[in-house]
């Protein structure tokens, strides 16, 4: 049985929850879940630690088979588990799909990051709003090229969904949720509307609704 470490409040342990439940998965048949980091703990612990030297979650195991990286995980899980088609596997497709997984960890993420864990995690006499509403303005921006792209394409990588859907997808609800819960401090959502009909066709066609639910619990 696979083996999951992470809490569910958190974004890379989501993606892997999400990519999971794509493939037909469930917890407690399927695979076993752990809640590590934050106020579970463990994730310091030397067992966790032999696992995964760097404390973060989510690791995975698979037998002798042992990641850590949220976006390398789904992208062996779709290897080794995606027994029924679940996500496309032409050449086009997945790379298709490797370039917005990048994009997500290496410049979508970073903007968002500040103003998520600013307004989330840091005591309130503590936050820096300048940076705050800076890195909100910048996953704006950012946030626009995706808009452009699935003006085009109904899909990340093309017309099916894919695993950088996913990736994109819990990075955008989170957008919308700082938004809508801290409207004086991130400053304005633009309207973006390919963005909004490609969050309608997740919630139709993929489990992200079940996904957004744990979502809707990270911000206090």
């Amino acid at each position: 049985m696979l083996r999951l470490w992470g809490r569910k409040s958190s974004i890379n342990v989501q993606k892997v929850l999400w990519c999971l439940a794509e493939l037909g998965l469930e917890e407690g048949k399927d695979f076993e879940r752990i809640d590590a980091g934050l106020h579970f703990g463990v994730n310091r612990t030397p067992e966790f630690l032999k696992l995964n030297p760097n404390g973060l979650v989510p690791t995975l195991e698979d037998g002798d088979i042992v990641l850590w990286e949220s976006n390398t995980i789904m992208r062996y899980l779709i290897r080794q588990h995606d027994k029924n088609g679940r996500f496309p596997s032409d050449i086009t497709s997945q790379y298709g799909s490797e370039k917005w997984l990048d994009w997500q960890v290496g410049s979508l993420w970073p903007a968002l990051r500040t103003p998520f864990l600013g307004l989330t995690r840091v005591p309130e006499n503590e936050r820096n709003y300048q940076a705050i509403k800076k890195g909100y303005e910048d996953a704006n921006n950012l946030l626009s090229l995706l808009d452009t792209t699935l003006a085009n394409q109904a899909y990340c990588s093309g017309q099916r969904f894919n695993i950088g859907d996913i990736a994109l997808g819990l990075c955008v609800g989170r957008w919308i949720l700082l938004n809508e819960t801290f409207p004086d401090k991130t400053g304005p959502r633009p309207n973006l509307k390919n963005v909004d009909a490609w969050l309608k066709r997740l919630e139709a066609e993929t489990d992200f609704n079940n996904i957004a639910e744990k979502q809707l619990n990270i911000i206090k």
